[in-house]
């Protein structure tokens, strides 16, 4: 583990300068070249160290929207190059990598040794504040457990909801539902905090999102988990989910938020695509509903 401790570090060390002087991905190759030599000549690790920062390299768009996505108080060029770079290689791993080779906490794990070896005072709980977020968003193991243990009630409690929007056009029912730059399909949702209902909350949180009018009918599922934020620290996330229904129209994707498409789905090919864990039994409660109200 030391030497793939030190691999990382020279991985680090690279995109450290590479990111520092803006330079072109061919020149990584030249920096990384020069830090093997200098730091790590006699290493067994070069293969791991080269696949680490090709990943890195050619997922660092797609990764740094991630990092937009889970530290949205934090705008990239905000964040230190060091912090940057960690949060670039962590995530890589998480999502990208050899899972057999790493599982997913020592990823993280990783990262945060690395933070606090590079970082500052503050950089450890920075990195794994982010990193914690996108493991629980990823639905890995214990992304639904509420923390019932001492303490949980004193969380603050952030209120979100959210909708299976659905159409009826030519004889069809088909549902509406958003991609995110994670890779799944999920449903319209958002922070319904300062709205009078849940309903109502709902209903804007769509029009927001999709610019489509709906009529908010039964609730289908609901969800909570603690989630850990930088530098707010924990909270505790209740969401509640409604059947709501809107006419048949182009979907418009007006905010971003990690969301990098929306879609029609013909009712019949919705269990097939590649949901969360903890959607897929809203998502099914509300087909089976849907379908009911077609039977009947």
């Amino acid at each position: 583990m030391a030497n793939r401790h030190l691999a990382r570090s020279i991985v680090l060390q690279t995109l450290f300068e590479w990111d520092s002087v803006e330079g072109e991905k061919g020149n990584a190759k030249e920096i990384y070249d020069r830090n093997v030599e200098e730091f790590a000549s006699d290493s067994r690790d070069d293969r791991f160290m080269q696949e680490l920062l090709d990943g890195v390299l050619a997922k660092q768009k797609d990764i740094d929207l991630i990092i937009v996505k889970a530290a949205p108080d934090w705008p990239l060029e905000k964040i230190s190059t060091v912090d940057r770079n960690i949060l670039r290689i962590g995530l890589f791993e998480l999502l990208f990598g050899d899972r057999d080779q790493v599982p997913a906490k020592v990823a993280i794990n990783e990262a945060i040794e690395l933070a606090k070896t590079f970082g500052g005072d503050s950089s450890g709980r920075f990195i794994n504040g982010v990193l914690g977020a996108v493991y629980k968003e990823i639905g890995e193991p214990g992304k639904n457990d509420t923390g019932k243990g001492k303490g949980v009630k004193e969380l603050p409690i952030e209120k979100y909801g959210g909708a299976v929007v659905y159409a009826e056009h030519e004889g069809q029912t088909y549902l509406a539902l958003v991609h995110d730059i994670f890779g799944h399909w999920t449903l319209s949702k958002g922070h319904i905090q300062d709205d009078p209902s849940t309903e109502e909350g709902v209903k804007r949180v769509i029009k927001e999102e999709l610019d489509l009018d709906v009529v908010v009918e039964e609730q289908v599922g609901e969800n909570e988990y603690v989630a850990s934020h930088p530098e707010k620290g924990k909270t505790k996330k209740i969401g509640k989910y409604h059947l709501a229904k809107a006419d048949f129209a182009p979907l418009t994707l007006k905010k971003s938020g990690g969301l990098d498409d929306a879609k029609w789905f013909k009712l019949q090919d919705i269990l097939e695509l590649n949901f969360y864990r903890d959607m897929l039994p809203v998502v099914t409660t509300a087909v089976q509903k849907l379908a009911a109200k077609k039977d009947s």
